[in-house]
């Protein structure tokens, strides 16, 4: 955006292109009204509110200004399953014209908004208002980056992670010191994923647990982060495309299939429920698990944990281990975003939602849905400090950061490639034989859209 807010009012008082009101205003006021785009999202209210809520700060000012102009907003909220029903459905509204002016979307969806002509180039608006987006997590840029350009901003952040019961590593024979150097040694490469394996399997042949570790029973965007630590880098940024590498997968593969062998990882995971796979880990029988930062409350309540101290002292965290000495570790984040529609409102609706992206509004949406900050000042905040232990902790594990390609197709990506996971898992096919398989499957299911790299 070039304009500066009194810009923005000007031209907002001089516009003919009002509509009827359709947000608190007084009756004598012109509005513009802004169509905002949201899943009916119980479990995170202040995604659409925060952006309500930005419309009535910037009326106050505008009141304040001797302005009879108003902003409204006209909520279009949808009963979609999920965020990838919820984005066909918008790319639907927006082909018959019924575009919306701001979005709230997986992030994975950019591209496809980007192709269909939904989504404004925000670049120059990030530019133009830098001081409101300087504290911005850098990393979390990339997951609204399409062809080298952004066309979202970031609405939360998660972290997805490796979780240890430390109890178990004590009863069998591993000390405190050992513990407490775990991070460290994931970080620098000196404890790998084969390392995982192993302690989970010494664990297991102590006695100390009945399970080495378990991961997701079905399909997900958890497994890239494992896929990365075996150098696996599944998206083209130049050509905006999927792609693999057949010595990559092979080796993942590898990996999963030492860990059954090891008896570390259960050879029948995939058949397991989510409420099995939980109850594993959160029940004290698996050393480990890999999942997400939003499982800390279910584990204080398992566990009988009451605090944060009592919390790290059961449990630790690590990235998802480097595949080999040496290596870089991985984690895996999943932001919801903001997209701003390519509309003539464009310029007003992206000042809604740097006002809504700010440190306080996204500190309340933080703290109450259990999502790590998107700027850095909000884990000094008191509502942080006093509510969002959790979150301060996984916050500089973003630095190591992957995110689902922005690519229409990575459902089928992720889909395909698990179908390898099942395969090596239960022993019906070689790391090899499933990597042929899986590639040639990618090659069938999404042609020019993936490249095979060897």
């Amino acid at each position: 955006m070039k304009r500066t807010l009194s810009a923005v009012a000007a031209v907002l008082m001089t516009s003919t292109a009002f509509t009827a009101l359709s947000f608190t205003a007084p009756a004598f006021a012109e509005t513009v009204t802004i169509d905002l785009w949201s899943r009916a999202d119980r479990s995170g209210p202040l995604r659409a509110g925060n952006i309500v809520s930005a419309a009535e700060q910037l009326n106050r000012v505008f009141a304040a200004a001797g302005s009879d102009t108003r902003v409204g907003i006209n909520l279009i909220e949808t009963n979609a399953a999920g965020f990838d029903a919820d984005a066909l459905d918008l790319l639907k509204a927006h082909s018959v014209g019924e575009t919306p002016d701001i979005a709230i979307a997986a992030h994975e969806w950019i591209g496809s908004f980007v192709e269909a002509g939904f989504a404004a180039n925000l670049e120059e608006h990030i530019t133009a208002n830098a001081a409101m987006y300087a504290d911005m997590i850098p990393e979390l840029w990339t997951s609204v980056m399409y062809k080298g350009e952004r066309y979202g901003i970031p609405q939360d952040s998660e972290i997805r992670m490796f979780f240890v019961n430390n109890d178990i590593l004590r009863a069998a024979g591993y000390d405190q010191a050992y513990i407490d150097a775990l991070p460290g040694k994931v970080e620098t490469g000196e404890f790998t994923m084969f390392d995982w394996c192993d302690l989970a399997a010494d664990t297991v042949t102590k006695g100390a647990a009945k399970i080495g570790w378990v991961h997701r029973p079905n399909v997900g965007p958890d497994f890239q982060m494992a896929m990365a630590s075996f150098g696996i880098d599944i998206y083209n940024d130049d050509e905006a495309k999927l792609q693999i590498t057949k010595q990559g997968l092979t080796d993942y593969y590898g990996w999963l299939k030492y860990c059954v062998d090891n008896g570390s990882l259960p050879a029948d995971m995939t058949t397991y429920s989510w409420d099995s796979t939980h109850a594993a880990f959160r029940g004290g029988d698996a050393m480990g698990k890999f999942h997400g930062i939003w499982n800390v409350g279910a584990q204080m309540d398992s566990f009988g944990l009451s605090n944060e101290k009592e919390y790290f002292d059961k449990l630790t965290w690590i990235h998802a281990p480097a595949g080999k000495k040496g290596g870089a570790p991985k984690n895996l984040s999943h932001p919801v975003v903001y997209v701003v529609g390519d509309t003539e409102n464009k310029d007003l609706a992206a000042l809604l939602v740097a006002m809504a992206s700010q440190h306080v509004p996204n500190t309340a949406h933080a703290v109450g849905t259990n999502h790590t900050p998107i700027m850095y000042g909000q884990t000094a905040m008191p509502e942080f400090i006093e509510k969002g232990w959790a979150l301060i902790a996984g916050t500089p594990m973003l630095k190591y950061a992957e995110f689902m390609p922005n690519h229409a197709k990575i459902g089928q990506y992720n889909a395909i490639t698990y179908t390898g996971i099942q395969a090596v898992e239960t022993g019906e096919m070689s790391p090899q034989e499933a990597a042929e398989m899986v590639i040639e499957e990618l090659e069938i299911e999404l042609g020019d859209d993936v490249i095979i790299l060897d």
